[in-house]
């Protein structure tokens, strides 16, 4: 990402983030970068693409956060780790995080998270054809239960059971227990064509 844009796009989150998503404007990022409103269209496109930049923002730091030395971490550590980096997200960005869930992922680091569970389902052994389900299953999941969490809108919840990890941890073991089960009919006909051989 090109350093100017990358500045801009630092800017419009962290304006967002002090001021809400309804704050946020052309004008006011500019004058929170020095420049005017117009020298922002060469790096930003108009407000709309600034929003498409603030969703690959998002992606690229919830990338980060998940970190790339994986290798040694099992797949349901993995899964796992995921969930409560997507949720420490959405804390970290309650005012800008709903756009996760609300506009399509344009930019060239958006398909990071649906890459991300991809590859732990096809790591689980989930059959083929069921990985992109499935993992748009679990991407739903994820960024609606935060997106709720973050705006008060997650239905049957209390502000207690919500500000401990305790409810969503008990949510992920379920989506280990879901790609587990997803997982187990390929497992069991692999099991009876060894059999099967033997």
């Amino acid at each position: 990402m090109d350093d100017k844009r990358r500045q801009i796009l630092d800017q419009a989150l962290a304006l967002v983030d002090e001021r809400g998503l309804a704050a946020m404007s052309m004008r006011a990022v500019a004058e929170r970068v020095g420049l005017t409103s117009m020298a922002l269209y060469p790096y930003v496109g108009g407000k709309d693409a600034l929003l498409d930049g603030l969703v690959d923002l998002l992606h690229l730091e919830l990338g980060a956060a998940f970190g790339d030395d994986l290798a040694s971490i099992g797949w349901r550590q993995r899964l796992c780790a995921l969930g409560r980096a997507v949720r420490s997200l959405a804390r970290a960005h309650p005012s800008a995080f709903p756009l996760l869930l609300n506009r399509s992922a344009a930019g060239p680091s958006a398909a990071w998270l649906t890459g991300a569970l991809q590859g732990v389902l096809s790591d689980a052994g989930v059959p083929g054809p069921d990985v992109p389900r499935i993992a748009r299953m679990i991407c739903a999941f994820l960024l609606g239960y935060t997106t709720g969490e973050v705006t008060g809108g997650l239905p049957g919840s209390t502000p207690e059971m919500l500000e401990g990890a305790a409810e969503f941890d008990a949510d992920l073991e379920d989506l280990v227990r879901l790609v587990e089960n997803s997982a187990a009919p390929a497992t069991a006909q692999e099991s009876a064509i060894t059999l099967g051989g033997e």
